[in-house]
């Protein structure tokens, strides 16, 4: 694989807390959420458009995306591919679009072109404003800058990879530049397509085939990948350091022969949440970045017939993980809608999203509100806002000795409280995922 750039062109800790009872991380029977539309649904006080829990109702007029919506680490901006909405059956020219998040109303920018976008090019939003654009032209990664500029749209070239497939990581926290991750089946080349000063650049071949992409710092050093070594075997996150030549270490090892990954990492608190069939099956757990304690599984993050994912957790917390508010996508039957949960809260509130959400997508503030970027016939551009809701109520009993819990309320069992094991820290990597048994 080679890279190519176009002259003259440029592109613009760890920490222990005590996360309270221990979840068990032995497979248990599913316990019966609340789905959607169910009654009883947790609705958070004061929230703007807050809803019983239910699927986002999607606007009938609306394209359907081809990619995501992504946006900038701070949340300040968006960008996604779409198309003006038109007959069914018609065809419809793609073309980018950027979100302006920051300011006191929301707004979007269309960036078309002289042609119209391949329904398979990725954007990715900077925190100047610029929107980065990867395009497959024959077996080359087409890279460039968009901007607004007067009525029309700036384009800058930063120059291609030869390659037949390339996936663009979740912007850097430094807001300036954008890692794009090629794959086979012996290795995997990282590199870094905007923010270098020569174009594409390779930052690093890692041996495996590597997946995923989340920051672990602020400082858009520290990358965790998905990583599976050649040959097959268990897949394992690895932590990547971009200031050492890549160099590589494990993140995450639950158990020899599970399946680990990493989903999300909040620099500030060091909560990591995970997905993992180390319990037996795949089930959505969460650590702390440095800690002693064990991989923990909340039986309330797996509710029935739907898949759980998180996408944003609350920044700010520092060194108090259990309280940081943690956004879930959930998709059912009926469709997507929004959970939230606190691992010190132990229950998942499912609430309802706005019509013509871009399920997925949203960022926390500070202070526990949740922002939720849509579009649909009434607004072409708008963000719903969600306070948290609060864990102040009490727990439902469990019902039994099996540590299900008889009401099927979305909400984890109890359990036992024991007194605090005195154990030294270790890297998340090597803790155990059941906690040792203190000596006699």
């Amino acid at each position: 694989m080679t890279a190519c750039a176009i002259e003259g062109g440029t592109a613009g800790a760890a920490t222990t807390a005590d996360p309270g009872p221990e979840e068990s991380g032995e497979p248990e029977e599913p316990v019966g959420a609340e789905s959607a539309g169910a009654e009883g649904a947790a609705e958070p006080e004061g929230a703007a458009g807050a809803v019983r829990a239910g699927p986002a109702t999607p606007w009938a007029g609306a394209p359907r995306a081809p990619g995501t919506f992504t946006l900038t680490a701070d949340g300040a901006y968006g960008a996604r591919l779409t198309a003006a909405p038109g007959a069914p059956g018609e065809q419809r020219a793609w073309y980018p679009e950027r979100w302006t998040l920051d300011g006191p109303e929301p707004y979007a920018v269309p960036l078309p072109l002289h042609q119209p976008e391949e329904p398979d090019a990725q954007v990715v939003p900077l925190a100047d404003g610029r929107v980065l654009i990867r395009r497959r032209v024959a077996d080359r990664q087409m890279f460039s800058l968009l901007y607004p500029t007067g009525p029309a749209t700036g384009e800058l070239a930063l120059g291609a990879v030869e390659c037949d497939g390339m996936t663009l990581l979740p912007p850097s926290p430094d807001g300036s530049s954008v890692y794009g991750l090629s794959a086979d089946d012996h290795s995997s080349l990282l590199w870094l397509v905007a923010g270098g000063a020569f174009g594409p650049e390779l930052v690093a071949e890692i041996p495996g085939h590597c997946s995923g992409g989340v920051w672990l710092d602020r400082a858009g050093r520290m990358l965790a990948l998905d990583r599976q070594l050649p040959g097959g075997g268990p897949v394992k996150a690895v932590a990547v350091d971009l200031e050492r030549n890549g160099e590589v270490t494990p993140l995450l090892q639950i158990a020899p022969s599970s399946d680990d990954r990493l989903l999300l990492a909040d620099p500030d608190s060091g909560l990591l949440l995970i997905r993992s069939d180390a319990p037996g099956h795949d089930r959505l757990g969460w650590g702390v970045l440095g800690s002693c304690l064990p991989v923990r599984f909340p039986e309330c993050l797996r509710p029935a017939d739907v898949a759980v994912t998180p996408f944003a957790v609350q920044p700010g917390q520092m060194l108090m993980p259990e309280s940081c508010a943690v956004a879930l996508r959930i998709d059912g039957a009926a469709g997507s809608w929004v959970g939230v949960w606190r691992p010190q809260g132990r229950r998942l509130h499912q609430l309802a999203a706005p019509e013509g959400w871009s399920a997925g997508a949203g960022y926390w503030s500070r202070d526990g509100v949740l922002h939720l970027p849509y579009a649909n016939a009434a607004t072409p551009c708008a963000v719903a806002r969600i306070e948290a809701p609060g864990d102040d109520g009490p727990l439902p009993e469990t019902g039994g000795t099996d540590g299900t819990d008889s009401d099927a309320s979305g909400t984890e069992p109890s359990g036992a409280v024991t007194p605090p094991v005195v154990c030294k820290p270790v890297p998340l990597g090597q803790a155990p995922l059941h906690r040792a048994a203190p000596p006699d």
